[in-house]
């Protein structure tokens, strides 16, 4: 009888965005009777409603399963509605005062299925340096920004993630063995950056840091790289800290 009166509350044209905002709220997959539980609608209608969004490309259902994810449309969506609020100005003002500081390309990325993607960027003024522009996409496995979303995922996610990777070997110092990479991602959890020694490409080096939500969620990766002659292990170590401060920046943007 409760779940009739709150379905006669939520307007029809709401119930879809109910169903979408609790799936994007949520770190794991849900099943459209988890979904029904915050929402509390008839499990007919929510059940209705999630079909109608896995068709249209809104959702993924995990292989074999019930439980849901957000699709690639739905994160595209999603990094859409941010690009055109004000949060992407503030986001690319943060990367111009970090590439001032650090004198090198700096890169905001983003988790996507087939790698990280980079939204936005600053160029460095150096004749010398290394082009990755907007859009290029990289692996997870040998570069700062994926090893830095890997380690913010929980122990057992991370485990699941680095098992279905194809760890392709690119230069001498890839990751190839997930053991071994495990214990990476370990270390970067614990102390907070990444850092890509020539694993991606030959000569190049890079730091990055994770930008978080409100509720401590990866939200992307804010990081700068340049050619090794120019960028030792322990110099960027040292520029750390701006990068901190730039995340902490862009976290709170995201919340304003």
């Amino acid at each position: 009888m409760e779940k009739e009166i709150n379905e006669s509350r939520i307007p029809t044209n709401l119930r879809t965005l109910l169903i979408l905002e609790v799936i994007g709220r949520s770190d794991d997959a849900m099943t459209a009777t988890e979904i029904n539980d915050e929402i509390g609608l008839p499990k007919q209608s929510v059940h209705r409603l999630v079909a109608t969004l896995e068709k249209e490309g809104f959702l993924n259902r995990e292989p074999g399963g019930k439980r849901y994810r957000p699709s690639r449309r739905l994160r595209l969506m999603g990094a859409g509605l941010l690009h055109a609020s004000r949060f992407h100005i503030t986001r690319h003002q943060v990367l111009q005062t970090v590439a001032s500081k650090v004198q090198e390309a700096v890169n905001y990325v983003v988790p996507e299925e087939t790698g990280m993607n980079y939204l936005d960027r600053i160029e460095t003024n150096w004749p010398f340096r290394v082009q990755l522009p907007v859009g290029t996409n990289v692996p997870f496995h040998c570069t700062a920004s994926g090893k830095c979303f890997m380690a913010s995922l929980s122990k057992a996610a991370r485990y699941r993630f680095v098992l279905g990777l194809n760890l392709e070997k690119l230069t001498d110092k890839t990751f190839i063995n997930s053991e071994e990479l495990l214990i990476e991602l370990e270390k970067i959890a614990k102390q907070g950056y990444a850092i890509d020694d020539e694993e991606f490409m030959d000569g190049m080096r890079a730091i990055s840091v994770p930008v978080t939500d409100n509720t401590g969620r990866f939200v992307a990766a804010l990081a700068f790289h340049g050619p090794s002659q120019r960028l030792s292990v322990s110099v960027m170590k040292d520029w750390s800290e701006v990068l901190f401060d730039g995340a902490m920046t862009l976290k709170q943007g995201l919340l304003s």
